[in-house]
Parts: C-alpha cells; structure tokens; sequence
C-alpha cells in the first residue's frame, strides 16, 4: 500500500531511486544536493537499497562513473548543484549523444558569483542545448513523481536520452512536506527494468562514443533533433499511464490556474508557483483577473502547448529566475523561449518579461503584486511599455496599496 511521508524533496527522490531499484549512483557533494547522495548512502548500509555508490574526486568524475555505468547496462543516477554542473559541463553532450538515459538531480543554486544556497534556475538552464531532458518540480510529490516518469520516458527504446529532475534548492530541497511514496507493485508496474539495446560486454564487442568523420555528423544531429521531437509524444503517453496507476494526474506540459476568465497570467517553473498561486487569490480579491501557467517540461520546450493555451490571454507576464545577461529583450531564457514560441500567431498576446527570484530569494507576494499591476498598465495602454523589469530594481510603478488593502480584508476570512 502506499504510504504517507513527511520529507522532503531530497527525501523524495531518494524514495523513487530506491523503487526504481537503481543500479550505480555517483556522488559528490556541493549543498543543496548533498542530502539526497547521504540519504541514499544511509539506505545502502542499511540494506535498504542495493546499489553501487561510487564517490567520484569532483563533479566531472561523478558524471562520467554514471555514463561508463549506463554504457555497461546499469540503471545509473547522479547530480549535483551551483557551479558543480558547471564543472562537469565537458560530460552532457557525450551522454546524450551516446543515448545513455541515466538521471541526474539538480537541486538549483545560484552559480559564483554570489554563489548563494538558494532557488535560481541559472545552473540547470546553461546545459539546455545538450540534447538532455528535464523539467523543474513545486515540491516533494512532484519531486518523486517527476523522477519515475523520467526514468520511463528517457529509457523507453525509441527515446534513449539522459534526464534531469530539476527542483530549487531549499524551497523543494529543504522544506519538509507531505508526500505520498507508492508502493513497489505499483512502480514495477509502470516502470520496467532498464534493458538497453546495446551495451558495452566483453562477449559481444561493440563501439561506443568514437570519434567519427564529418560527413557522419550531419544526420547524428538530424537524430538526436528527431528523438527530442518525439520526446513529446512520451510524455503524454507516460503522464496518462502515470494518473491511471498512481492516481495523480498531471498537466502533461502546462498546468493552469485560474485561467478560465483571466486576461493576465504569469507563466512561471518551479516552486514559486506556490506562492503564486496564494498571490492569485488576493489580487482576485482585488478586483485582477490573473491567473497562472506553469511549465512542467523545459526540454522538450511546450511550444505546441504554449501556442494552444496563451491566445486566451491579453497579457503574459514570463518571471525569469534565471540570468541570460545580453538576451533578447533583456530577460531570461524563458522569456526568450516563450515569444520565439507564439511569435509567428497572429492573435498572440503581449508577452512582458520579469525577472525575480535570484540569488535563492524568495518571489514574495509584494513582488507578485507588482508585477500584476505592471501587467494591468501593459493591458490598458495595449502594448509593452518595458520590455524586461527586474523586479525592486527598474519598477515603473508601485503598484500594491490597492492589493495589500485587499489582502487584509480576505486574511480574517481565511482564518
């Protein structure tokens, strides 16, 4: 039977490590992603788990034991965090390329400088182009969830390509949540054992990862394009499959809140969307018709969704928490990815850029409250008025004594 947890989003992936009965993981620490490598270390002493922990001398060894473990045949994990994803950064094109689907967590910090514990996205998102699939998780269900789907989308034969269960660092990583851990029939159910096509073996030689002539490269790159495309039939596959055995069904890319009447919506990722959702309902109050949607994927990017579900809307406010610096329009990644998305829909909506949530501080409900009313100066006047704002920093309005005097009306109801 399945069982109700109280942990956290570490905890939570070290649970669905143990379900899907990995092989080899690789460890070395760099907070906040430490906790999951002892977590599991505690499990293998204990009997617990029966994996192969291999500590690696730093982050480029601890990826390349996972790789060599995923040529060998084993269901590999590993992770890291900050400027620990940087250094290993030589290894993700080659795993990818060589269709070895192990899976790394990320637990996001802020790259030096500052360097601070905390939830920015910059880490994860400067390894976007290298052929991994990933998305971030709002908490510790999602965190555990997202980790078994993973692993059945990545190593399915027809997709081969390594993941990434991205959550921000403490939000996710360290705040004690309840969460439910499935049962093992359920997961061996929905998650069969890691049987690669081909594998390194001594009785049946074969290469892997040479180095190839020119004209080879072409169509290898056609591809891997090709798999991250069908990637997305995937995930519609495995969210359905998921929902029927678990019970807990996802948006299979975008979740919506409070969208069926709005004509703004933030479009976010991660565990902020937690704090967006409570701002929601005070400018509710105050009379805004916000709502919010919240990518679950970032690689394969939801364009086909983003161009289904953003035309309902007048204004798109993107929140960035992460640095492009020189990026089109001043913002973020996603705020580049979103327009170049719906740029070619005739009836898109104007897409606004904020950037907030950097050097792991929290997006607080004053900044929400903002950057709502930003948005409604952008609805009125009917076109962009700034194309990016970095949030406390290049304001055009203040923006939050009508929704703060909403927010005290509703507080004595809530209670």
């Amino acid at each position: 039977m399945p069982i109700k947890k109280r942990g956290t989003g570490l905890t939570a992936v070290a649970d669905a490590w143990q379900l899907a009965d990995i092989d080899v993981t690789a460890s070395y620490p760099i907070r906040p992603y430490t906790a999951v490598m002892a977590e599991v270390a505690k499990r293998i002493a204990n009997g617990q788990m029966k994996c192969e922990m291999v500590h690696g001398e730093g982050e480029h060894a601890q990826f390349s034991i996972a790789h060599g473990a995923s040529m060998a045949g084993a269901r590999a994990t590993t992770g890291s965090s900050g400027v620990g994803v940087t250094y290993a950064f030589e290894t993700y094109s080659p795993i990818a390329g060589g269709r070895c689907p192990i899976q790394a967590l990320i637990a996001d910090r802020t790259l030096d400088p500052p360097g601070d514990f905390g939830s920015e996205h910059t880490d994860c998102l400067t390894l976007r182009d290298n052929g991994w699939i990933y998305g971030w998780a709002q908490d510790a269900q999602e965190a555990l969830d997202n980790s078994l789907m993973y692993f059945r989308i990545g190593e399915d034969p027809e997709i081969m390509l390594p993941q990434i269960v991205a959550m921000d660092g403490y939000f996710v990583t360290h705040i004690t949540q309840e969460y439910e851990m499935p049962d093992q029939e359920q997961v061996d159910k929905f998650l069969p054992p890691f049987k690669p096509q081909f594998r390194l073996d001594v009785n049946n030689p074969v290469i892997m990862g040479p180095q190839i002539e020119p004209e080879m490269g072409p169509p290898l790159e056609w591809d891997r394009a090709v798999v991250m495309q069908k990637v997305k039939e995937k995930i519609v596959q495995v969210t359905e499959e998921f929902a029927q055995i678990f019970g807990r069904r996802y948006a299979p890319f975008v979740e919506e809140y409070m969208t069926e009447d709005a004509d703004m919506v933030f479009l976010l990722q991660g565990a902020h969307a937690v704090t967006c959702r409570s701002a929601i309902k005070y400018l509710r109050q105050a009379g805004y018709k916000v709502g919010m949607c919240r990518l679950r994927w970032f690689r394969p990017f939801p364009d086909d969704a983003l161009k289904q579900i953003l035309p309902k809307f007048k204004v798109v406010g993107v929140i960035d928490t992460n640095t492009s610096y020189g990026a089109a329009g001043g913002g973020g990644v996603l705020l580049v990815e979103t327009r170049a998305s719906v740029s070619e829909l005739k009836n898109k909506p104007l897409i606004q850029g904020f950037t907030s949530g950097l050097g792991g501080e929290t997006i607080t409900h004053e900044e929400f409250f903002k950057m709502a009313e930003m948005m409604k100066m952008t609805l009125e006047a009917g076109e962009i008025i700034q194309d990016s704002t970095w949030v406390n920093f290049n304001d055009y309005n203040q923006g939050s004594a009508e929704i703060n005097a909403a927010k005290k009306e509703v507080a004595p109801s809530k209670k």
